[in-house]
């Protein structure tokens, strides 16, 4: 059963790895491991690391209700605290070992993933001050990183625009990108689900904003998938096709739309969603996992961690919108691709984040890094888990 298996992955395997990396002496969690198992103490700590460490422990916490998991949530959220600038507002990027601005930079894909993590941590503690500061975060972005046509992305500490370097790939440089909507619709999606009827219209009406978007400039009708780059007016640059964003999308947006609960919007979702799974089914689910992406014409065919992980889900996600069992058959076929090739068997470790197509370890992602986290296959596991999928 998959859904044994996954809860044996992530209390065998991923919160075992995570929890020593518990740093009690300068608060949070350690912030670099090298492929040698070998951790640096005093390497910078991601924001984006932290606050997906956050929603980790609080997810889990909610999931399989184990004390420490809320305390580990609560030892994570106290250095967040520390990563909030009081006075120009929002989260730094990336904070030392010890708890100082080290990069300063506002960018509205880690606000979002702070509220995601507040959000999540209310949810499991209860603790009003931490939605607080979900909102506090809300108000800055909506406030700082707006323009008349969506969101803008990368700011200086006093929120002027700076080149976009932290989210622009492929020799592109990006005003705006289908990542950041993403993880704001993901974002405003639990903290809809946290707040009371005092605020719940305006994050809703915020929501149904970025919904927009994503159906009207982000999503593809012709060719059924995301756009990833933009200009500043939302015009598409490049030619890239992100798999593993595209799965990703398809089950946190029919998610944001069940929290709206919407009927007809969860209905127009279901339907493009849909027919995005069944696009990457048919052209980048090979070999028993899901290829990385396209940049014109080449496909870049290794396997990376959190493709899988959101695989597994969104494959799930799909059988269970529309009924179709091949779904499920790639859901199981991926998940054994990755407790066969993208687990690292060594004592101690947990997933390669790279590893090429034949199966074989690249090591060119850290075992933790900024980027590097429990979000994506800890959240596999619990979504697997609580959708109860008897597969």
């Amino acid at each position: 059963m998959l859904v044994q298996e996954c809860k044996k992955e992530l209390t065998e395997r991923i919160l075992p790895f995570w929890n020593k990396l518990r740093d009690d002496e300068n608060g949070g969690f350690y912030g670099f491991m090298n492929n040698s198992l070998e951790v640096d103490k005093k390497a910078d700590k991601g924001v984006i690391l932290t606050s997906r460490i956050l929603w980790f422990y609080s997810s889990c916490y909610r999931t399989l209700g184990e004390d420490y998991m809320l305390d580990n949530a609560r030892h994570a959220y106290e250095f967040l605290k520390k990563c909030v600038d009081h006075e120009n507002g929002g989260v730094y990027w990336m904070m030392t070992y010890d708890g100082k601005p080290a990069d300063t930079m506002k960018h509205t894909y880690n606000q979002a993933f702070a509220i995601y993590a507040l959000s999540a941590y209310f949810l499991a503690s209860k603790d009003r001050t931490a939605l607080d500061l979900a909102f506090e975060l809300f108000d800055t972005v909506e406030e700082k990183c707006t323009d008349d046509i969506a969101y803008l992305e990368a700011m200086s500490i006093d929120w002027k625009l700076v080149p976009n370097d932290a989210l622009s790939e492929n020799g592109l440089m990006a005003d705006k990108t289908m990542n950041t909507v993403l993880h704001l619709i993901e974002a405003y999606t639990v903290l809809l689900e946290a707040c009371d009827n005092s605020r719940s219209a305006q994050v809703e009406e915020r929501l149904l904003f970025l919904l927009d978007i994503a159906k009207t400039k982000i999503f593809n009708s012709e060719k059924n998938c995301l756009r990833v780059f933009f200009d500043r007016e939302l015009n598409q640059i490049g030619d890239i096709h992100s798999y593993g964003h595209d799965i990703e999308a398809t089950w946190l947006i029919d998610r944001a739309c069940e929290v709206i609960g919407d009927r007809r919007l969860m209905a127009d979702w279901r339907f493009i969603n849909l027919r995005i799974s069944d696009n990457i089914y048919n052209i980048a689910f090979e070999n028993g996992a899901v290829n990385n992406e396209r940049e014109n014409d080449k496909i870049d065919k290794k396997r990376v961690w959190w493709v899988q992980a959101e695989s597994v889900v969104g494959f799930i996600n799909a059988f269970q919108q529309g009924g179709d069992t091949k779904f499920l058959d790639a859901a199981k076929e991926v998940f054994n691709w990755i407790e066969t090739k993208q687990t690292d068997k060594r004592e101690n470790s947990e997933w390669w984040g790279e590893v090429t197509f034949d199966g074989e370890p690249m090591q060119t992602v850290d075992m933790v890094n900024p980027w590097k986290c429990p979000y994506h296959n800890g959240r596999m596991c619990i979504e697997v888990i609580n959708r109860n999928v008897k597969i």
